[in-house]
């Protein structure tokens, strides 16, 4: 995936400034692909000059106009068509775990301060995924669904979830792995 097809999923959902954009990418899209200010800002411009996004200023009141972006014809076709491209599984890159299997050549109850500061940092993101599904996706009266962009926006949320359940799962495991050499030493 492009930055270009995560901007352009957020600005269908919600057009706004490029400070806008950045934000949301730090509160939701960015938990699924992170992007720094500066990059959005210079996709934005190369969406712009390809014709992808159109562009209106919006005068402010005591500061200057500020640009809001919306998603043009052109770019919406390169979404559609980047959808129907077929994606391959991500490879998992993961440097804790590869830290963890190296411990065996060191001392492996070492590890165990890192094990829990990643334990953590998953609780932490668990626990921002959990309010957010109860702040955004209050269950609908039975029978009634949500639309298609909130479905699919809490389809995603559900895998997030799952996901750091998942970790910290396999991290409390680690962590009961390692806790058995600290007795060895």
């Amino acid at each position: 995936m492009a930055l270009e097809h995560a901007i352009l999923v957020s600005l269908l959902e919600k057009p706004g400034s490029g400070y806008e954009l950045a934000r949301r990418f730090e509160r939701s899209i960015g938990y699924f692909w992170t992007a720094t200010h500066q990059q959005i800002y210079r996709v934005l411009k190369r969406m712009e000059s390809d014709g992808w996004i159109d562009v209106r200023d919006v005068p402010q009141y005591g500061r200057p106009d500020k640009k809001e972006y919306s998603v043009a014809g052109p770019g919406r076709d390169a979404l559609a068509a980047w959808l129907r491209e077929a994606t391959e599984p991500e490879s998992v890159r993961h440097d804790l775990a590869v830290k963890v299997r190296g411990a065996a050549f060191d001392d492996p109850a070492a590890l165990i301060g890192e094990v829990e500061r990643h334990r953590q940092a998953h609780a932490d993101r668990l626990a921002h995924y959990l309010a957010g599904e109860v702040r955004d996706f209050e269950e609908p009266a039975t029978g009634d669904r949500l639309d298609a962009e909130r479905e699919l926006q809490h389809v995603v949320l559900r895998g997030g979830i799952a996901y750091e359940r998942m970790m910290i799962a396999w991290l409390d495991d680690v962590r009961a792995t390692l806790s058995g050499f600290e007795a060895d030493r």
